[in-house]
């Protein structure tokens, strides 16, 4: 059927692509209070040797301070910054018992000829002072690790620290002083920076914690370490000689708290075939897992070094100053196929060889070189799903790039909503929770209907991770109109959203519901309730819990809904009934009127996808509606005005966020706080990196809404959920203003198509994408 479009659209597509976007695999983020168990970690022997005490170094940019005892950090200070360090001092002694890493620490799998089996060894397992030994005049401090780590392992460890060049390098030695040859199939390096949260304000952890990002690159790969505050220094680990980066394991057996205020800390994978066969046998991964052998009195030397940087946009500078790969690909690495991307690189040596795996999924083509040098190439996605590129220099360095090839955006989007319309739409007999018509939580596992949950809301068609399947479904419509699609969401819209989720009458008339499933098994019949489903929990909510309205997150989507009604009644025929255009609109703002009025706790927060909000006041303004968008706009200014007066308004449900900046940068914006707009960007670029990879580009952190809005449930690193286009919205509104940042568009555009990339061909949006090597897929849900 043909759509004619009755008025010309006045806001930028890309917004509206960034809008829809961040609400394809919203998750919920409810607080769960639980007993800390830091006291308990605190209670645990001491094993690290601090009563020894601690040396103190000039390393070149730092000041470096190691553990006596263990020669492992206590401290590393760039010397431009006062009271910053990059590695979790203030959490030395309590995470100074076995079994918890730090940085200079070393894990390996290894195995003789003839044995099958590998056996584990880490520095860290259980501690013993270590032996300091005499080296070079360049040695900062050296040790044999032989003291601890287990007595049968076949290797003599030797760590360095040394100075090359005024960089500071830490350099491991290994030898096989066994009779045999000896296969190390796992080597891990620990990167243990400050990204422990808990128990500071926002303005502490801006000031004090990093987040850091991985480029899995092989030889060219790196670690970026970056300040909450986005602010300089960074820092930047790359390798020294051979020690690619080909994997990034989690230390989930480090006992330091994860949860919403600590991530986990990660190690370098210089080789992982030992994984590969075991732990991660079930994943492709994003190298080829790799081992090596030493013969027996062989010696091998494998070396990081520590860069210090500018801010995140000075990295790629920083890495060509020191002669370091850098690749740039243009538009990113998530390739639709009818875009051909290019790709620019950045080395001195020239390329031997360019390999695909798997073969032909990517077509690339030599183009010359840039007026600047950078070498140039075509590249074309052939086959959907992940493909690597692998470049080999002539000095030998290896490089991988990781792409993701999607169908054409407006295939992916239009298979998006037919799921949402089809498999996911939920159309039968509901008489108790009167979820039907809707758009229902899918899980493609199971190939079923989610109409069941122990988490309330993944059922109940409310918070992220029940509204998201509708919202999606709506916004779709905003982009690629469908009429059977729009039919179908009417029906939703003006029985189940406008009566049901929101309030339609009353004294809070447009109030919105936390959730319309709920448990009381004691009130309903008994056939209800699953039997296979654990209620006995607190996400499981009675139904005075579903019914509260005082989740101010939970507006937005139902006012994104109220407004993409009125744009598809306003600009378009034969699709909604186009004099109904005012009150949906009406609608729309009365949404946002009662968030602040009905749920004025968080409100005074940013909200997901809040940006609809000021699209909404644009339109209230545009159709003459004065008194509306006044009554709109001066409530909005009251929360405008609050964050103003905050060093860092990102302010949540939770200890720390990366989904209300968005908004917070909006309204900043539109009412002239420019400085506050810019914090907060600042804050956005810290998270959000740019890197040669599909999965890490443009991906805004986000780390435990697999908890309550995923199938596999644990702490994770997630690849591109609906922060990756949430957070798009305003680096590329700052990009619009400010066209020479090419950095901007690059990261605003990697969280753009990183939020449809994880969409199946099929259609199916997942909560996000599995980044633990064990796993590295789709979310079931």
């Amino acid at each position: 059927m043909i759509i004619k479009l009755k008025k010309k659209r006045t806001l930028s597509i890309i917004t509206f692509k960034a809008i829809f976007c961040c609400i394809l695999s919203f998750l919920n983020i409810e607080v769960v209070l639980a007993q800390s168990p830091w006291i308990a970690l605190g209670k645990k022997p001491s094993t690290l040797g601090l009563e020894n005490g601690f040396s103190t170094y000039n390393a070149g940019a730092f000041n470096l301070k190691l553990v006596k005892s263990s020669q492992t950090v206590a401290g590393l200070q760039p010397k431009m910054v006062k009271d910053f360090d990059f590695v979790p001092s203030d959490s030395l002694k309590v995470r100074s018992s076995d079994g918890l890493y730090h940085l200079g620490d070393i894990n390996l799998k290894l195995r003789s000829i003839g044995e099958e089996a590998w056996k584990s060894y880490s520095t860290a397992a259980k501690r013993s002072p270590v032996k300091n030994i005499a080296m070079g005049k360049n040695v900062l401090a050296a040790a044999d690790l032989a003291a601890t780590l287990p007595a049968d392992i076949p290797l003599q460890v030797k760590r360095i620290w040394e100075m090359l060049n005024g960089k500071l390098v830490l350099r491991f030695e290994l030898k096989n002083k066994s009779n045999k040859n000896v296969e190390i199939g796992a080597l891990g390096i620990p990167m243990i920076f400050d990204n422990i949260l808990e128990g500071r304000t926002l303005e502490q952890t801006h000031a004090k914690n990093v987040f850091y990002d991985p480029y899995i690159g092989k030889d060219a790969g790196y670690l970026q370490v970056t300040r909450l505050s986005g602010h300089a220094p960074s820092l930047l680990v790359t390798p020294l000689g051979h020690t690619p980066f080909e994997a990034y394991n989690p230390l989930n057996d480090d006992r330091t708290p994860r949860g919403i205020a600590f991530e986990g800390f990660y190690e370098w994978m210089v080789y992982s075939k030992a994984y590969a066969e075991n732990e991660w046998k079930n994943a492709e991964q994003w190298n080829t897992p790799t081992s090596t052998f030493l013969k027996p009195g062989e010696s091998r030397s494998y070396a990081l070094q520590f860069i210090l940087s500018g801010t995140a946009k000075d990295i790629e500078s920083k890495l060509i100053e020191n002669k370091r790969p850098v690749a740039i690909s243009v538009p990113g690495y998530v390739l639709p196929k009818d875009v051909e991307g290019k790709l620019f690189i950045n080395y001195p040596k020239k390329i031997k060889a360019i390999q695909v795996q798997p073969e032909n999924a990517l077509k690339v083509s030599a183009l010359g070189s840039t007026k600047n040098g950078w070498k140039s190439y075509s590249v074309k996605g052939n086959a959907w799903g992940r493909a690597r590129l692998s470049i080999t220099y002539e000095d030998g360095l290896e490089q991988s790039i990781n792409y993701k090839v999607i169908e054409t955006e407006s295939d992916v989007i239009a298979s998006y909503g037919n799921f949402l319309t089809t498999k996911q739409w939920f159309n039968q007999a509901d008489p108790i929770f009167k979820r039907s018509p809707s758009a229902i939580t899918y899980d493609n596992e199971k190939k079923q209907q989610v109409t069941q949950d122990n988490r309330a809301w993944i059922a109940g068609l409310s918070d992220e991770g029940g509204a998201g399947s509708w919202l999606g479904a709506i916004m779709k419509q905003l982009v690629q109109p469908k009429k059977e699609e729009v039919d179908k969401l009417k029906q939703f819209v003006d029985s189940v959203m406008f009566g049901r989720i929101q309030l339609k009458n009353g004294t809070q008339k447009y109030g919105v519901k936390k959730s319309l499933f709920y448990y009381a098994p004691d009130s309903l019949p008994k056939d209800t309730y699953a039997s296979n489903i654990n209620f006995k929990t607190w996400s499981a909510w009675p139904k005075k819990e579903a019914d509260n309205l005082g989740r101010s997150y939970n507006y937005p989507h139902v006012a994104a809904a109220h407004w993409v009604m009125y744009r598809l009644a306003r600009n378009y025929s034969g699709l909604v009934e186009e004099q109904s255009w005012k009150q949906h609109l009406i609608d729309a703002a009365e949404t946002g009127m009662a968030m602040v009025n009905i749920a004025p706790y968080y409100a005074q927060f940013g909200q997901m996808e809040g940006t609809v909000f000021y699209l909404i006041l644009n339109d209230l303004k545009n159709e003459g509606l004065t008194e509306e968008a006044t009554r709109l706009e001066n409530e909005m200014k009251k929360r405008a005005n609050h964050w103003r007066s905050l060093q860092y308004p990102f302010g949540s449900e939770m200890p720390w966020d990366s989904t209300g900046q968005e908004e917070v940068y909006v309204w900043s914006s539109y009412f002239g706080y420019q400085d506050k707009a810019n914090v907060t960007l600042d804050a956005i670029l810290a998270y959000m990196p740019v890197v040669p990879h599909w999965a890490y580009n443009g991906n805004a952190r986000r780390y435990w809404d697999f908890l309550y809005g995923g199938k596999l449930s644990r702490i994770e690193r997630m690849i591109h959920h609906y922060g990756s286009a949430l957070n798009a919205i305003p680096v590329l509104m700052d990009y619009r203003k400010n066209p020479d940042d090419f950095y901007l568009l690059r990261a605003g555009y990697g969280g753009l198509l990183g939020s449809i990339s994880n969409i199946t061909q099929e259609g199916f949006a997942p909560a996000a994408f599995h980044a633990y090597p064990s796993t590295l897929k789709n979310d079931g849900i």
